[in-house]
């Protein structure tokens, strides 16, 4: 054998095990990470740290792969919990409340709170050039599922505004609501973005109101895990909320252009400028706490909010919030060993 061809041939095999040793660790590293099997109760950009965490690795780099499904309701988001088929939902902090009260098995607990007003905006039928919520005096809303926090919070506004004979529609699934308003139904919708933008884009419907900025604060969309699942492995639950905290300060000072490209794979089909117009509506009206801990006084208002509208007797309320939240983990965020 030649030099020439034994160099080459000594060339090749070094190539060959360096490529095999790259392929064998970059499987390792896969199965270095733990899978979360994690449930969100709708798609909106209304959870905008979320996505990020995961588009920009944030998650990854904590050691976590986050396996996500849309479980379209808290209701059934803390059904896949209670039965195991997930280990994180992302729902209204009212279901733990929900299921404490029903004395079951399964405690969930609330471990990291990511909005802190409602992310729901009203849209009208006719364009309203001042709207005032006397101008839904009489008139039909397609709003959420009863005992779901967009449709509480919509009630509380109704009641807190002193108006009467509004007819809120409650009874179509989520995922049909928009369809449903622009065939004909209702005079009024309450939507969250992108969708709301997207009809109004499409002139289908008019910009009426904010319900965060209309309502004020409010706990509307946590992190839950049954108790059981967070005492057995506070390690996931204290990466996963570092990764969130993450993805939240990304928002901060990340470009336009940066977000559109971390959001877009979650929201195929919708333009980058109305993604970005709806982040910053929400940033407008500080949708997300710069500090994710649910306090006292939100989780006072969540248990009132929740008694004024028929779905907790007063003697139901759970005077001990820990017993069904849990903020360590949030305080441990961005601490080291």
């Amino acid at each position: 054998m030649s030099v020439r061809r034994k160099s080459a041939l000594v060339l090749l095999v070094a190539m060959l095990t360096l490529l095999t040793a790259a392929c064998g660790n970059k499987g390792k590293d896969t199965e270095k990470l733990t899978t979360v099997k994690f449930s969100e109760v709708i798609r909106s950009i209304f959870y905008a740290p979320h996505y990020v965490a995961m588009s920009k690795g944030f998650f990854e780099e904590q050691g976590l792969n986050v396996d996500m499904n849309t479980a379209q309701g808290s209701d059934k988001g803390a059904a896949a919990l209670i039965a195991g088929t997930a280990d994180i939902s992302m729902v209204g902090p009212e279901t733990s409340i929900y299921i404490y009260n029903q004395k079951g098995d399964k405690i969930l607990k609330v471990f990291h709170q990511l909005t802190s007003k409602d992310g729901s905006f009203l849209l009208s039928r006719e364009k309203l050039d001042d709207f005032k919520w006397s101008d839904v005096q009489g008139k039909t809303i397609i709003g959420w599922r009863p005992g779901s926090a967009p449709q509480m919070v919509m009630n509380s506004t109704l009641i807190k505004e002193q108006v009467k004979d509004a007819e809120v529609i409650t009874n179509i699934a989520s995922p049909a609501m928009a369809g449903a308003f622009t065939s004909g139904q209702g005079d009024f919708i309450q939507l969250f973005e992108p969708v709301a933008s997207t009809l109004v884009k499409e002139g289908k419907a008019f910009y009426a109101a904010s319900l965060g900025e209309a309502f004020g604060p409010f706990p509307e969309t946590s992190y839950v895990a049954t108790s059981d699942f967070i005492e057995d492995h506070p390690e996931i639950i204290q990466k996963f909320s570092n990764a969130v905290a993450e993805g939240a300060q990304w928002l901060t000072t990340a470009s336009n252009d940066e977000i559109a490209e971390a959001l877009t794979p979650f929201f195929e089909g919708t333009p980058e400028d109305l993604i970005i117009q709806s982040i910053e509506r929400y940033k407008s009206q500080d949708t997300w706490p710069t500090n994710p801990e649910m306090t006292q006084a939100q989780f006072d208002t969540l248990q009132n909010v929740l008694i004024e509208n028929g779905v907790l007797k007063s003697e139901e309320k759970i005077a001990n919030m820990e017993e069904i939240v849990d903020m360590s983990f949030v305080k441990n965020i961005g601490k080291t060993d």
